[in-house]
């Protein structure tokens, strides 16, 4: 090939790139992309809880506030029906209150109510869930049935029929004991003894649970592998030990937020009592509850009974620490 040739023909020329897909970005803008979906991906669930959370912050934060205002103030009724700014008196509420021994009594009156009601029904409710895995469909579903409709009862007509039921003169419990121990039950008041008193008022707390902590537990012993219970039975454990070492660690994590409702619930117990004593109950049956209700409308002495209220939230936000402490050893807070 001459000279002439070879500078007509050049330098080889480079072939063009590859044209980049329609709809696609460029190779270099791929992980900026991914990371912009990933973004988008992490911030989608608070997006949609949002709504909720605006919702539950527009209903408690301001009635919170509020609470917290009252109970360093001395605000009575003149304050309140005048729209006088309440003086300011800073701890002397609490104070006042952490110092009076009716306060402590009433307090330790209720932490044993709540833990009484809270053990019976998450023992009875275990019980009643383990039972219905044994059941055939359409015994369970009639079961299931009759919790629900137990559970939607109003607290008013339960009230009502426990009421009747544990009455001095036709009461069935009265008429039933009497049939077996002689006549001498037949107008028997459960209510002047305090002690036999919460006994009829335990049961109705116990009676309106246990639907919810049954069908809970039942649901979450629904996801508890079957094959490893007859592997645990086939290696020679008992029944104590396959729900010790195969049922239990699966329902453990439901179990305890289900106890821990059953704690917040118990604890806050007041319609049940206000309603079983006639909308008027004796200070031996006052909870925390009651106690804040005498203090803030019986006594007009608001910013006490919003003090007593605080203090309740108080410690009911140590049993919600002691909740996610738990879920965070079970591994399902990250």
């Amino acid at each position: 090939m001459s000279a002439a040739d070879t500078k007509a023909v050049g330098p080889p020329v480079p072939a063009p790139p590859d044209p980049q897909p329609i709809g696609k970005p460029p190779l270099d803008d791929v992980p900026r992309v991914q990371k912009r979906k990933r973004k988008k991906g992490e911030l989608l669930p608070y997006l949609l809880i949002l709504p909720a959370i605006v919702a539950i912050a527009a209903v408690y934060l301001y009635p919170l506030g509020k609470t917290v205002i009252m109970s360093f103030q001395d605000m009575g009724r003149r304050e309140l029906w005048s729209g006088e700014p309440a003086p300011w008196v800073g701890f002397e509420q609490f104070t006042n209150i952490l110092g009076d021994s009716e306060f402590w009594w009433v307090t330790f009156r209720t932490v044993v109510f709540m833990a009484i009601c809270v053990t019976l029904t998450m023992a009875i409710g275990l019980l009643v869930a383990l039972l219905m895995r044994r059941l055939s469909t359409w015994v369970r579903l009639v079961l299931t049935a009759c919790l629900i409709a137990a559970w939607s009862m109003p607290l008013m007509v339960a009230a009502s029929i426990f009421r009747f039921m544990a009455d001095s003169d036709y009461g069935l419990i009265n008429t039933l004991i009497a049939e077996v121990v002689g006549e001498d039950w037949l107008g028997h008041n459960w209510y002047l003894d305090p002690i036999q008193g919460f006994g009829i008022i335990t049961l109705l707390v116990v009676w309106g649970a246990i639907p919810f902590v049954v069908v809970t537990l039942y649901a979450a012993l629904t996801q508890v592998p079957q094959e490893l219970e007859e592997a645990a039975a086939l290696d020679g454990a008992g029944a104590y030990g396959v729900y010790k070492f195969v049922t239990w660690p699966v329902i453990k994590p439901v179990f305890t937020m289900v106890a821990t409702l059953s704690v917040i619930w118990d604890f806050n117990v007041f319609g049940q009592i206000w309603l079983l004593r006639g909308n008027k109950p004796e200070p031996e049956y006052e909870t925390l509850g009651l106690y804040s209700y005498s203090k803030a409308f019986e006594s007009t002495s608001f910013s006490q009974g919003t003090a007593i209220a605080l203090i309740t939230v108080l410690l009911l936000s140590g049993v919600a620490v002691y909740y996610l402490r738990q879920l965070m050893k079970t591994g399902e807070v990250e």
